[in-house]
């Protein structure tokens, strides 16, 4: 379907371009949010007809985001949860969470500016992007943590998911059966046992 685009839409064009897309793309998401009308002949008129008042609108909304966006400096927000030892959430951060994380900060924000492509599965450190206008966008910092001791190693730059990873390999170290097949120098533990039969040799040779 082709349409005539109202607002700048991500990967699209920008006002007044006509563009092809997908059917389902713009009946369930162009059309419905007035972001483009079909590109008939009537339409067409239409948009010329009001064209200064849609770029005054759109230069105004874009005006209103940009003071917003210098709300957004530095912000970062601290969403505490549960996981597992290797840091995997049960559940996951989805937009509903940092809606509300933002708005308790004191940010207005609706679900459908925050961009996340994937919801949030694991602790961490993650820059989310929040699309206060078409052509205006910030990004916050999201820590997940287990608890705030946690989030505050993490605002740090200290790597959580690592250190668990390696205190996990510490351990398992201990619990491990003795693998018959593992490389010689794979640990300390199993050279030690592949050389002492070489050793008794040459002391008897």
């Amino acid at each position: 379907m082709d349409v005539i685009l109202l607002e700048r839409v991500e990967k699209l064009g920008a006002i007044g371009d006509v563009v092809k897309v997908k059917d389902g793309f713009a009946r369930n998401f162009l059309l419905p949010n007035k972001k483009a009308l079909r590109a008939n002949e009537a339409n067409r008129k239409v948009f010329e007809t009001n064209r200064a008042k849609i770029e005054a609108d759109n230069a105004s909304r874009r005006s209103d985001a940009e003071k917003d966006a210098k709300s957004y400096s530095d912000v970062s927000v601290t969403l505490i949860r549960q996981a597992s030892n290797t840091g995997q959430l049960y559940g996951s951060v989805a937009v509903r969470d940092l809606v509300e994380a933002l708005e308790a900060d004191g940010h207005k924000v609706a679900k459908s500016q925050i961009v996340l492509d994937k919801p949030i599965k694991a602790i961490g450190v993650y820059d989310v992007r929040v699309q206060l206008h078409p052509e205006v966008s910030v990004t916050v910092k999201v820590n997940v943590a287990r608890s705030p001791e946690e989030a505050e190693m993490q605002s740090q730059g200290v790597d959580v998911m690592a250190q668990m990873f390696e205190e996990g390999r510490d351990v398992a170290g201990f619990t491990e059966d003795f693998d018959p097949n593992a490389e010689p120098g794979a640990t300390a533990e199993v050279r030690v046992v592949a050389d002492a039969p070489e050793a008794g040799e040459a002391a008897g040779g």
